[in-house]
C-alpha cells in the first residue's frame, strides 16, 4: 500500500486559489484525495472545489469545514496556508494593519482548526492540521514585524494544540523559506536557489501520511538549509566554488 496515496480522503486548503496553496491543493489532488479550497476572492474560472471565505470570520472559518464535512462524509487535513502581509515599517504602520496581519495568520488559522478538531476527534482515523509557517517567525523580519510575531505564535500554537488534540488529532507546522525569489535573496540560501511550491506541498504530504504517524507538534523547516549571514559572505561564496 502507497503510504503517500490519500484516495478516500478529504482535504481542506485555506487561500487554495494561488501560489503556495494551489499548489498543494493539486499535489493532494494527485494524490487521490478529495479537495476544498477557499479564499476570500473566487478563482477566475468557477470551480465546484472552491468555497469562499473569509477565514478571519469564525463563523466562516467553521463554515469551510462544515462544508467539506457535509460534501466528503469527513475531513483528514487541514492545511492552514492563508497568510501574508504587506511590506510596511513597524514604527509607520498603522494599529489596524498591525491587527489585521495578526488576525490573519494567527488567529484565523486558530478558527480553522477548532473547527477541523471537532469533526475529526469524532473519526476513528482521526485527523492531521498543518500550519504553513515562515522563516519570518524565527528570526528577524524587519518590514514584516507583525507578520514575523504572528508565525512565531503559529508555530508556537501548533505545539500546544498538538498536546492538547493528541493522540487523534496530528498537529504540525512548517518553517517555509523563501519559493521562488529574485536571484539577489536566493544566494543568502545555502541550497542556491528558493523552494518551489510543488517543493512545499510534497513537505505537505509526507507530514500528511502514514510515513509521519509519530510526527506531531514539530516545524519541519523546508528553507534550503536556512540563510547565510552576511558577514560570512567570503566563506559561502567559497563554499560554493567547491561545490560546482
Amino acid at each position: 500500500m502507497d503510504p503517500l496515496d490519500f484516495t478516500g480522503r478529504a482535504v481542506v486548503v485555506t487561500g487554495g486559489t494561488r501560489g503556495i496553496g494551489a499548489a498543494i491543493a493539486g499535489a493532494f489532488r494527485r494524490a487521490g484525495a478529495a479537495v476544498l479550497v477557499c479564499a476570500r476572492t473566487p478563482p477566475p474560472s468557477p470551480s465546484p472545489d472552491f468555497f469562499q471565505a473569509d477565514v478571519r470570520k469564525p463563523e466562516r472559518a467553521a463554515a469551510v469545514v462544515a462544508a467539506a464535512a457535509e460534501r466528503f462524509g469527513r475531513l483528514d487535513v487541514l492545511i492552514n496556508n492563508a497568510g501574508g502581509s504587506p511590506q510596511v515599517p513597524a514604527d509607520t504602520a498603522s494599529p489596524r494593519l498591525h491587527a489585521k496581519v495578526i488576525e490573519l495568520n494567527l488567529i484565523a488559522p486558530l478558527h480553522v482548526a477548532q473547527a477541523a478538531n471537532l469533526v475529526m476527534r469524532e473519526q476513528s482515523t482521526g485527523g492531521v492540521i498543518l500550519m504553513i509557517g515562515s522563516v519570518s517567525g524565527t528570526r528577524p523580519s524587519p518590514g514584516t514585524a507583525a507578520y514575523g510575531a504572528a508565525k512565531a505564535g503559529l508555530h508556537h500554537l501548533a505545539t500546544s494544540l498538538a498536546a492538547e488534540w493528541a493522540p487523534r488529532v496530528r498537529v504540525n507546522s512548517l518553517v517555509v523559506g523563501p519559493v521562488e525569489p529574485a536571484p539577489s535573496v536566493a544566494r543568502t540560501v545555502p541550497m542556491g536557489r528558493g523552494a518551489t511550491a510543488e517543493e512545499v506541498a510534497g513537505a505537505c504530504l509526507l507530514l500528511a501520511s502514514p510515513l509521519a504517524g509519530y510526527i506531531s507538534g514539530a516545524s519541519l523547516a523546508v528553507h534550503g538549509g536556512g540563510e547565510w549571514p552576511a558577514y560570512l559572505a567570503d566563506l559561502r561564496d567559497t563554499a560554493y566554488r567547491a561545490q560546482k
